[in-house]
């Protein structure tokens, strides 16, 4: 008995000393070499790790060391320097669950290709991490992580699982291009839905707080969001940085606070931006609201060749649409002002009142073609109730046709300016006057022009200046269809000659102050010059009694001074003048 005694003693510790060796040897690099060896000789993945440590201090934990792992043939899905495995009794009946994983001072890779994970875990954290999802719908990489998900059951195509709640922050962030520091994330995950309870970051110099959930359609909700100080400067145009909230399958806005944000893009700017939207709803290239909210003001905002100071706008949306309660700037110099509204169901643009007062405009070079260029759809009427301008100064630098305005003033009413989104007069009438004027270097003085306009025909009523020592007067009407027809019929008492040289005329063979009479016909098309569409007839009578009557053809002039007439004597009721401009 002895004897079997001693054997089994002799035994368990051979036994023991097998198993001190080999916990010994498992935490040498053969030992490390060998468990990675038959791993990805085993398995479809690939793990390295330089050694184990197991210290009886902490028995539940095992520590692995520069730790690199991943699928086979593909990139890896973690570096670390260290990966800490708590282990529990679980272990016994489910080996690859275990109780806490920690991963520190490494590289966490998520993607589409990336390896689907075989362990879970009651705990996973990082601390200090990197963490990478190139090639997806959010191009995320972030920097000094540390945080955790409870718990960590990864599955198939989703890394996170499908229910674990989130605590993460990261000393540096990028998603989508845009950068961030300072973040702070906490929410939770529930199979497709996304909450995040609390959001913060310090973004483009300034701050952002706000909550956010993610539907399972791949909507997004955001209750609340504020962002503070932003200073942003961007490669992208406004659409194009705008384009990934069109692009979402829907976007619901609860409340957005924007406070003192500057921000900046090729041919657009604004600064010293506050702004509150409230309660609308982004989706399919369109918006809902119903009980919506929009108020905005800056220092200064730039979009293309528009440039608006102190802009200030207050509107209301509803299913109906947009009603504007205050939109005010100052422009050029001078100050717009008007209220009104948008409806959805036509597309109309309708502004109850439009004020334009001290205006210093010069015209873009296109702007012919920006009148003749249809209106986005959304826009397809433009209506203005109730016009007036005062003291504004408008500049044409066309080198064909330059023209300048000064001081011109005016008042109309129901006005149609757009209709099937294109520009025009289409209905209601109009008064404007000026000061003084110039028409391609022909200098006039108080000129003014009054219109009236229907679906037919746009009519002149009235077209007046001084020129020289004369005044010109003017009735015209232009037809409505796209042909554009045009008939002119103009008068002049005691102005230069040649005053219609300049504006198309050819030199007439006639010098000094004259009386004249043209009446002209043409077509302002579109697509075709006016000139060659031009017949016309002049008859101009100078102070020494001479007249002269030339003709245009298809927009040549033929016909030469008709001989001098012989006076005749004056009418009975008539007084007798020694000079017609007199």
């Amino acid at each position: 008995m002895k004897f079997l005694g001693k054997l089994i003693v002799a035994l368990l510790v051979a036994v023991l000393v097998a198993i001190l060796g080999l916990y010994i040897l498992l935490q040498t690099r053969w030992g490390a070499g060998w468990i990675t060896d038959w791993v990805n000789a085993h398995s479809d993945y690939h793990i390295t790790f330089d050694e184990m440590d197991h210290r009886f201090s902490s028995p539940s934990h095992v520590l692995l060391k520069n730790v690199t792992f991943g699928r086979n043939g593909q990139p890896a899905t973690l570096v670390a320097q260290s990966v800490d495995i708590g282990l529990s009794s679980r272990q016994i009946t489910d080996p690859f669950h275990v109780d806490a994983i920690i991963l520190r001072e490494g590289t966490l890779n998520i993607s589409p290709d990336t390896a689907s994970i075989p362990f879970q875990a009651d705990r996973l954290q990082l601390s200090d991490m990197a963490f990478n999802s190139p090639n997806s719908a959010w191009n995320l990489s972030a920097q000094r992580v540390n945080g955790g998900l409870t718990p960590w059951l990864p599955e198939a195509g989703r890394i996170l699982g499908s229910k674990a709640r989130i605590e993460l922050s990261a000393g540096s962030l990028t998603l989508n291009g845009i950068p961030a520091s300072n973040v702070l994330i906490q929410g939770d995950i529930d199979n497709d839905q996304v909450n995040f309870t609390t959001l913060g970051a310090d973004v483009a110099r300034g701050s952002l707080t706000g909550n956010a959930r993610r539907n399972a359609d791949g909507g997004w909700q955001v209750d609340n969001l504020r962002l503070s100080d932003i200073r942003l400067q961007s490669d992208k145009s406004l659409v194009d940085l705008l384009r990934p909230v069109t692009s979402l399958p829907s976007l619901k806005l609860g409340r957005v606070d924007v406070t003192d944000a500057r921000l900046q893009g090729p041919n657009w700017a604004v600064t010293d931006l506050d702004m509150t939207l409230r309660d609308i709803t982004f989706s399919n290239n369109d918006w809902q609201s119903e009980e919506g909210k929009l108020s905005l003001n800056a220092s200064e905002f730039i979009y293309g060749s528009l440039h608006f100071f102190d802009p200030i706008a207050n509107a209301n949306l509803s299913g109906k649409g947009v009603e504007i309660s205050q939109l005010t700037s100052r422009w050029e110099g001078g100050m717009i002002r008007t209220r009104g509204e948008w409806t959805r169901s036509d597309k109309g643009l309708t502004l109850a009142d439009v004020a334009i007062a001290g205006l210093e405009y010069t015209l873009p070079e296109d702007w012919k073609k920006q009148w003749m260029t249809p209106l986005p759809e959304w826009l397809n009427r433009v209506t203005v109730t109730k016009f007036s301008a005062s003291r504004n100064l408008i500049i044409d630098i066309d080198p064909t046709f330059p023209f300048q305005l000064t001081a011109l003033d005016g008042y109309g009413n129901l006005l149609q300016l757009a209709r099937n989104r294109q520009w025009g007069i289409w209905s209601g009438n109009a008064t404007l006057n000026a000061a003084a004027a110039t028409f391609n270097r022909v200098d006039v003085r108080r000129p003014s022009i009054a219109l009236s306009a229907n679906s037919n025909n746009i009519t002149i009523s009235e077209l007046s200046a001084f020129a020289g020592k004369g005044m010109l007067e003017a009735t015209a009407s232009i037809t409505q269809q796209p042909e554009r027809q045009i008939a002119l019929s103009l008068n002049g008492r005691a102005v230069p000659a040649n005053v219609l040289e300049n504006w198309g005329w050819p030199q007439v063979p006639v010098q000094g102050d004259a009386n004249m009479r043209l009446s002209a016909r043409g077509q302002l098309s579109a697509d075709r010059p006016l000139k060659p569409t031009v017949n016309a007839t002049l008859t101009m009578t100078v102070a020494n009694g001479q007249q002269i009557q030339q003709t245009m053809q298809a927009g040549v002039v033929s016909g030469a001074p008709a001989p001098s007439p012989t006076p005749e004597a004056p009418a009975a009721t008539e007084q007798p003048q020694a000079n017609p401009f007199q």
